[in-house]
């Protein structure tokens, strides 16, 4: 009696995985499916024609699901003092992102990501003739704020340092008030001088779901076709058979590579964006 109750918990384990890894794969269908849409719907929004940039009342309402890489247009007065440089690595190399405040002729103000510069052209003063004066339209695309920092490392404001395009906090700094709590990507319209280059951005949606179900899918049936072989075999040769024993420990390793896998790939979260 006493070794037939661990079998019995062990065929209990071994029906449960193969119902979760099951689960898992169809949970990952459903994910695949929604990774879909947002990919075409961020297409349509990024091919479309440009839009006025929401106004204040409708700044609450501003989401990554329903507004991020929307094309938009506006017109305003740079304020090319308060400029703030973000660290960023793009397909030209390192460098940096020049984020300048985009005074509004209704008085708000919008940060513009005007494009990227090289560190040998950080400083303003060795790209004069690309801060334009006066009042000046950019089109590009809406981005929602990134806080808390970017490359695993926090922002410093204090010292000006900054790791990602975190609306508040530039806002904060540079005393800037009425702020959008989006800033924008400019489009790939040169710059007089030729910096900051714009354009740059990166839209990337990893969508790896397929493989991920088809794993699940594949440890499930793999367990479930084990389970049949246990169980196949204990009803002809009996528990005490070493064969049994064997078959047993081949479910438990099963079993754990589930519950391993399911720690290295994780629930798949919301579609990372990549931005540049």
């Amino acid at each position: 009696m006493r070794s037939a109750r661990p079998s019995l918990v062990l065929l209990t384990l071994g029906m449960l995985g193969v119902v979760l890894l099951s689960a898992l794969g169809i949970w990952q269908i459903e994910r695949r499916t929604w990774k879909l849409a947002l990919i075409e719907r961020v297409e349509e929004r990024m091919h479309a024609a440009p839009t006025a940039t929401p106004p204040p009342s409708s700044w609450p309402a501003v989401t990554a699901a329903s507004d991020e890489y929307r094309r938009v247009t506006l017109r305003g007065t740079f304020l090319n003092a308060d400029e703030t440089l973000v660290q960023a690595v793009t397909a030209d190399g390192p460098g940096f992102w020049v984020l300048t405040p985009l005074r509004m002729t209704d008085g708000t103000t919008v940060l513009v990501n005007r494009g990227f510069v090289p560190p040998d052209r950080r400083d303003p003063a060795t790209r004069r003739d690309g801060e334009p004066q006066g009042v000046v339209g950019v089109t590009g695309l809406l981005r929602i704020s990134e806080p808390k920092g970017g490359f695993l490392r926090n922002n410093a404001p204090a010292a000006g340092r900054w790791y990602s395009r975190d609306v508040a906090a530039i806002a904060a700094t540079h005393g800037l008030s009425q702020v959008a709590p989006f800033f924008v990507d400019a489009d790939a319209t040169p710059n007089p001088g030729g910096t900051p280059v714009g354009g740059l951005t990166i839209v990337r949606f990893p969508n790896n779901h397929l493989i991920y179900a088809l794993t699940w899918f594949a440890l499930a049936f793999m367990l479930a076709g084990a389970l049949l072989r246990v169980i196949s075999g204990r009803g002809r040769a009996g528990a005490s058979d070493p064969r049994w024993s064997s078959r047993r420990a081949a479910v438990r390793r099963l079993i754990g590579a589930a519950r391993n896998l399911s720690r290295d790939t994780g629930p798949d979260a919301r579609a990372h964006i990549g931005s540049a």
